[in-house]
């Protein structure tokens, strides 16, 4: 329950960097692959969101608990990822 709702807000959060980024990169023509890894990103916490819904309502064990193995592995490796993009546009903006 905790990645569903999580993984929801992280798609927002993702979604403003990008706008964020987008307005960056206009005005010091600073250009960085952030916005893409981002947008990527995103779609990995989405991915997330959705396979923790089928996770809800499903009704076999076998199946819930590889689906739920899988969100953990994709979350970690989203997290991961914004982890990655953050350390980028620190050195972008430096």
């Amino acid at each position: 329950m905790h990645v569903f709702t999580i993984s929801g807000g992280l798609v927002g959060v993702c979604l403003t960097a990008i706008g964020l980024l987008r307005l960056l990169t206009q005005h010091t023509q600073v250009a960085t692959v952030a916005d893409e890894l981002l947008a990527a990103d995103a779609v990995l916490f989405m991915v997330c969101c959705f396979l923790s819904f089928w996770s809800f309502k499903t009704e076999k064990p076998r199946r819930r608990l590889v689906l739920r193995r899988t969100i953990d592995w994709l979350f970690m490796v989203a997290l991961f990822s914004m982890v990655v993009v953050c350390a980028l546009i620190a050195y972008a903006i430096i």
